[in-house]
């Protein structure tokens, strides 16, 4: 019997051929959900969805967009919220 921790569903089963040509099962972390636009809700692409060990050794380029609002606003809002912006001034 596996210990308590594995046996709920947050680590999720994966199925593993080892090389003597055993299936096993092996516990994986389950990954966080998608980032979400602030305003829309919308899924915003360009943002990693992994596991926060694994984004920190990623390259900040490949973390969130390089843009204005990059990873929190969806292109569509942040162009609205700049647009606003300029015709407050």
């Amino acid at each position: 019997m596996v210990e308590g921790a594995k046996r709920s569903r947050t680590f999720r089963r994966i199925k593993v051929k080892t090389p003597g040509g055993n299936t096993k099962v092996h516990y994986r972390r389950r990954k966080p959900s998608k980032a979400i636009c602030a305003v829309c809700k919308k899924v915003l692409a360009g943002v990693a969805r992994d596991l926060p060990g694994k984004i920190k050794k990623l390259p900040k380029t490949k973390r969130r967009p390089e843009r204005p609002y990059g990873g929190v606003l969806c292109t569509r809002c942040m162009r609205d919220k700049i647009i606003q912006k300029a015709r407050q001034k």
